[in-house]
């Protein structure tokens, strides 16, 4: 007697255990991937938009009307330390006023080095440009911001 009131209460275990939801057979668990690493995706610029801003500096510098003569001490990697000054401590700096009154007085030579010293800093990753969508301002930045 006592092992058939020991079955039924297994038998009655066990079918409140089978009206329980169970995974793959009543519903589905649902598997979320995050990625782990976090990395910015600045939007690439143009060449064409390159082109076009360096055009605009260029009009001011014949605007200028200084003597087209290049400097002796007007080497490069001076202006490329120019550059990184500038933009050491603030966030973006747009293409135009990286070339300002002062440097555009002093000629379209100067004006093509500074500009060089540009293309080289961007090459050798020490800063990033980026556009916010075509035909919009060009802007320059640390590729480090200390914190």
């Amino acid at each position: 007697m006592r092992r058939l009131v020991e079955y039924e209460r297994m038998k009655l275990a066990a079918a409140r255990l089978d009206e329980l939801p169970r995974v793959g057979r009543d519903f589905a668990r649902a598997i979320v991937a995050i990625e782990q690493t976090m990395t910015r995706h600045l939007p690439t610029v143009d060449v064409v938009d390159l082109q076009t801003a360096w055009n605009e500096v260029l009009k001011r510098a014949r605007l200028a009307r200084a003597p087209s003569h290049l400097a002796r001490g007007a080497v490069v990697r001076e202006h490329m330390s120019q550059i990184l000054r500038k933009l050491t401590g603030r966030q973006f700096v747009e293409f135009g006023d990286l070339f300002d009154a002062t440097l555009l007085a002093k000629g379209l030579p100067i004006v093509i080095v500074h500009f060089l010293a540009l293309l080289e800093l961007a090459r050798e990753n020490l800063i990033e440009v980026t556009q916010a969508a075509p035909f919009a301002p060009i802007y320059m930045r640390l590729a480090y911001m200390p914190s």
